[in-house]
């Protein structure tokens, strides 16, 4: 399978058969000096936005390499997004939720630091500077978990959010709230399998942190008009139940 590399920035009109797409600066220089790509090989090179094209590398120097595209591709954004919004967990088990989200298809991640949340990137001894390399961080763990599932699109992620922003997604006819938690009466696969006569613009999936939601965050989503439901009869870990949930919904919607 072709390795992919991006090129941020780049006009989809560059992508086009017969087109040469150069790949310059940090990508390129890992690109030449770890994946050890040389001229000859095929790969993929995209934008993260949706346009990918297919290759031989033509010329490759110390901080750029060049691809002429015998094919290209242009994948328009979803009609409906599929939301995660992550509470924030110990070690690295927030990271490997947005690293399996990404590989299943995710659109957009949002942190959250849930009442429970161990890990917290705000409060006492904690300035502005914490959050915005917690945000960095997760964009590059997306943007290499994309590039090793050679997706067209990376995923948005967002800055973090609060539980009144949440109820306020709740709140919006437009969106589906859905809170994974095992005090829910239904099932996600069977909530799901009438989601496609729905008008709805956006699924986000909510998941708490290792203690899970508390009594007042269960409440106050529910009131805003979130629904409450399970995966299963068993109870997956913070880093694995989004990811489960999204794989039922990418059935459940003709995406698997």
């Amino acid at each position: 399978m072709a390795n992919l590399y991006y090129g941020e920035g780049l006009a989809p009109e560059a992508f086009a058969p017969g087109a040469l797409v150069e790949i310059a600066g940090e990508e390129a220089r890992h690109a030449l000096r770890v994946a050890r790509l040389r001229a000859g090989e095929r790969i993929l090179v995209g934008n993260g936005e949706g346009a990918l094209g297919e290759g031989v590398v033509e010329s490759a120097a110390k901080d750029r390499f060049a691809v002429r595209l015998d094919g290209a591709t242009h994948a328009t954004a979803p009609a409906l997004t599929l939301t995660l919004v992550q509470a924030l967990a110990k070690g690295d088990r927030d990271e490997r939720a947005v690293e399996q989200a990404t590989e299943f298809g995710i659109d957009r991640i949002l942190p959250w630091e849930a009442e429970r949340s161990v890990s917290r990137w705000s409060g006492r001894g904690s300035g502005p500077e914490k959050a915005e390399k917690g945000v960095e961080k997760w964009r590059r763990i997306a943007r290499e978990a994309s590039k090793q599932s050679l997706r067209a699109r990376v995923p948005e992620v967002g800055t973090p959010v609060d539980l009144a922003e949440l109820c306020e997604f709740a709140a919006n006819s437009d969106h589906a709230v859905v809170v994974l938690h095992p005090r829910g009466e239904r099932r996600l696969s069977e909530w799901a399998a009438g989601l496609r006569a729905t008008e709805v613009s956006d699924v986000t999936l909510v998941v708490g942190p290792e203690g899970g939601l508390s009594d007042p965050e269960l409440e106050r989503l529910s009131a805003a008009g979130a629904v409450i439901l399970l995966l299963g009869d068993t109870v997956l870990r913070t880093s694995s139940a989004g990811p489960a949930g999204i794989a039922v919904l990418n059935a459940a919607l003709g995406r698997w």
